[in-house]
């Protein structure tokens, strides 16, 4: 048996050996990591975050460093929407997003909310693009005529946009002429097959906005997606109203009553001014009132005279009174509605162009210029007939030769105008340049607490991809020199939970951040992390308002 002191040493030292146990067990499960109490975080995207794509991936791959739950997965489009059309599934540390096959061009951000190993709920985000940043592409940066769409695709729409533009102006135009100005009812063979390729023109037309709306490829007109997604654009009216106007043409040249044709003949002429002016820059630019209106009266003139031509130069072929009579009758309403016409197309070039020089220096002012000078032919060919050669034609009323070259040289010029006005749905107004450029003036954002504050500066502060340049002073105005920055941005309103990129230093002592995609307008709630020692962290927040 041991002495009593000795007894008593010997328990002092294995108490403290139990304690001094308990305490290293303490600090281990306090300081060394462990699967058991870590939260998860995000290891690797596929696609990585902030990729660029040609084409819409068929999933994206989530890995963690644990094994999670998926608790809410949200895919916001390039179009703000929230999409319903996505498959998740969940195998230990990965989470598989399937995406639908229809996602518009632009960037798209992959929202995620996660249950991790110990129960923690852990959100983030990962962008990525396809074909283009979201509000990279700058309207008048376009390298070449079909720069938004593929060409092929771009061809496409041009084709159909001019076979539209046939049946409204050559087809309801000679609709309009044969039921109304002409002296006795003929067969009018260029207006039916003008209005028969404006009707196939115009179901091709929506099917191609469709595709170029969502990045799609031709194979996708079997499928509804191009479709819906172009019914749902101010286009889709726009091409109704025209099939309508279409449809009373040529129920204009078929019907047998005299006074039902010129219902429906002058119901599709007004029916053209309608279509042009749902759609389209100089419809939709400011103030409406005046520029709708003023597009529906250039629609209405350009068909009156457009649709003109070719049946009055099937009537010089066979000469007779009802040439003269049908001259003399649009010669009257022609001097107005080509007055009406010109006021109109110089007031839109006007309010589209914002400024002389980009007649010159843009392409929409190039095409506009192209325009004008085919016009002014026009109007020289035009008045050469009004003053010289109809006049003549009572003296020698079978010499229609001049007259019928005279007429074709105006086809022709007409069909080269209606191309190079087709070609204005690749080219933006100046008007609307200059409105992005003015609203890409850099956001100011000051974010100030009682341990920091901080200056920010997003250029431009609109959607797409922005640079942030950052300045931190102490809160008395000193110098505050933060070892490592994190800025995290959330938009809460629209489900997007909150994602982390790093700073640069640089060398000024100031940090930055460049490319950083901010897929939406809207209010976006911004942290600012500020590790200013390991032990010293600054944090900010403040919100953005972010421009479209």
């Amino acid at each position: 048996m041991t002495s009593g002191p000795g007894r008593r040493h010997d328990q002092v030292m294995t108490a403290s050996s139990h304690w001094l146990g308990v305490l290293l067990a303490f600090m281990l499960v306090l300081f060394v990591p462990s699967a058991a109490f870590a939260h998860a975080s995000l290891v690797k995207a596929e696609p990585a975050d902030g990729a660029m794509l040609a084409v819409t991936p068929p999933t994206v791959v989530l890995r963690f460093n644990e094994a999670v739950a998926p608790a809410v997965i949200q895919l916001i489009d390039a179009e703000g929407k929230s999409r319903p059309d996505i498959t998740v599934t969940a195998d230990d540390d990965t989470i598989r997003v399937g995406l639908p096959a229809t996602l518009p061009h632009g960037t798209q951000v992959l929202s995620y909310r996660i249950i991790s190993a110990d129960g923690h709920p852990v959100s983030g985000a990962v962008q990525f693009s396809i074909g283009r940043v979201s509000g990279a592409t700058s309207v008048g940066a376009h390298n070449g005529m079909f720069a938004d769409a593929g060409a092929s695709l771009g061809w496409a729409i041009w084709l159909s946009r001019f076979g539209v533009y046939l049946g409204l102006f050559a087809g309801i135009g000679g609709a309009f002429f044969m039921a109304v100005l002409a002296s006795a009812r003929q067969p009018a063979p260029a207006a039916l097959a003008a209005l028969g390729l404006g009707l196939a023109s115009a179901i091709a037309s929506l099917g191609v906005q469709g595709l170029d709306l969502l990045g799609l490829g031709f194979g996708d007109l079997a499928t509804s997606a191009p479709w819906r997604a172009a019914l749902a654009t101010s286009l889709g009216p726009s091409l109704g109203l025209g099939a309508a106007a279409m449809l009373a043409g040529l129920a204009a040249l078929i019907c047998r009553s005299d006074r039902l044709a010129r219902v429906l003949a002058v119901s599709g002429l007004i029916g053209v001014g309608l279509s042009l002016a749902a759609t389209g820059h100089a419809a939709h630019a400011p103030p409406q009132v005046l520029t709708r209106s003023a597009v529906f009266l250039h629609g209405i003139g350009a068909a009156y005279w457009a649709g003109a031509l070719l049946p009055l130069a099937l009537m010089a072929r066979r000469p007779g009174p009802e040439l003269l009579a049908a001259l003399s009758r649009f010669s009257r309403l022609a001097v107005p509605l080509v007055a009406v016409l010109a006021l109109s197309g110089l007031g839109l070039a006007v309010i589209q162009l914002d400024r002389p020089a980009a007649l010159i220096d843009t392409a929409y002012g190039q095409v506009l210029t192209a325009k004008l000078v085919l016009v002014a032919l026009l109007l020289a060919l035009a008045a050469f007939n009004r003053f010289r050669l109809t006049p003549a034609l009572p003296r020698a009323p079978s010499n229609t030769r001049a007259l019928i070259r005279s007429i074709g040289a105006e086809v022709v010029l007409v069909l080269a105008i209606l191309g190079l006005v087709a070609g204005w749905r690749f080219t933006p107004p100046p008007r609307v340049t200059a409105a992005v450029a003015a609203a890409r003036v850099p956001v100011n954002l000051h974010i100030h607490t009682d341990k920091g504050m901080v200056d920010i500066v997003v250029s431009p502060g609109a959607v797409g991809p922005n640079s942030f340049d950052l300045q931190f002073l102490s809160a008395d105005f000193g110098l505050l020199a933060p070892r490592d920055v994190r800025l995290t941005l959330a938009q809460s309103a629209r489900g997007i939970a909150p994602f982390m990129r790093r700073a640069t230093r640089r060398a000024d002592g100031n940090w930055e951040l460049r490319d950083m995609v901010l897929p939406f307008a809207g209010r976006w709630q911004v942290t600012v992390d500020a590790y200013v020692t390991d032990f010293d962290l600054v944090t900010l927040d403040g919100e953005l308002e972010v421009k479209p």
